[in-house]
């Protein structure tokens, strides 16, 4: 799966997984925490761009992520602004009453929920699997056996999709793809479950075993192969975070946007 990930060799790239993973956490509890729809525009403004900056995705993958997130995003801000309550009405017409604070409302959970997904694609979009897991294990003391545990099920989700690509095409051969109706769809749905369901179980078992066999249950110290540490990227990451928060801060002071400085969003 790491052919997935392009332009490895940004600095983003470097910073230590664990530590990034912390202050990306923190960051979704500052941003849960801010109800200044100012604050929530601009800062959504700043990690759109640090995330077309840093991201190691490709071009195209990283352009539907965003127009997906938007679709989502704005669903559910159309649903708050539609059939939220408020006393200043500006528009109602039988269920549908639109008013000032919906309004506000509405706009502040979009902008939260495209906020968080931007976030957690610069984590994701920037930290290969392998080192995130040895970092885990190295500075945040995870217990090995549950970091490889989660490691080899992450590695069994392209072979779970190339699984699936061979039964497809094995039903194709057998022509079980011409027949139409919900009975034929129903029944292809059946065999391609039990079909993935057998190959899992049979994988999973044979995992654990080789976990077992190599003593990934053992409590004493362990040596690995990847040496996870600290570097003056980690600083420059925290710096980079840091400014964009505070120019999101500071920009909705100066700048504001809107007339909403504390929206009420339950």
């Amino acid at each position: 799966m790491g052919d997935f990930w392009t332009n490895t060799d940004k600095p983003f790239f470097k910073i230590n997984p664990s530590f990034k993973f912390l202050i990306i956490a923190a960051l979704f509890i500052v941003y849960l925490c801010v109800r200044n729809l100012n604050t929530m525009i601009w800062a959504t403004v700043l990690f759109l761009i640090l995330y077309f900056l840093v991201n190691g995705f490709p071009a195209k993958f990283s352009f539907w992520m965003i127009i997906l997130t938007f679709i989502v995003s704005f669903l559910g801000t159309a649903a708050m602004i539609l059939f939220g309550k408020g006393t200043h009405v500006l528009f109602h017409w039988y269920l549908i009453m639109i008013s000032e604070e919906s309004l506000a409302r509405g706009v502040l959970i979009g902008l939260r929920t495209f906020i968080f997904t931007m976030i957690g694609m610069i984590l994701a979009s920037t930290t290969m699997p392998v080192p995130f897991f040895y970092s885990l294990m190295q500075q945040l003391k995870v217990p090995v056996r549950y970091a490889y545990g989660c490691l080899a099920a992450f590695r069994m989700l392209p072979m779970m999709a190339e699984e699936f690509v061979h039964i497809r095409q094995a039903m194709i051969v057998r022509g079980m793809m011409q027949k139409k109706g919900a009975r034929a769809a129903y029944e292809r749905m059946k065999h391609y479950a039990l079909a993935m369901l057998a190959q899992s179980i049979r994988r999973a078992q044979r995992t654990a075993v080789a976990m077992e066999a190599k003593r990934f249950s053992m409590t004493e110290a362990r040596t690995y192969y990847y040496e996870i540490g600290w570097s003056r990227y980690d600083l420059y990451f925290l710096v980079v975070i840091l400014c964009t928060v505070a120019l999101g801060f500071l920009l909705s002071h100066w700048m504001p946007l809107t007339p909403f400085t504390d929206v009420i969003d339950n």
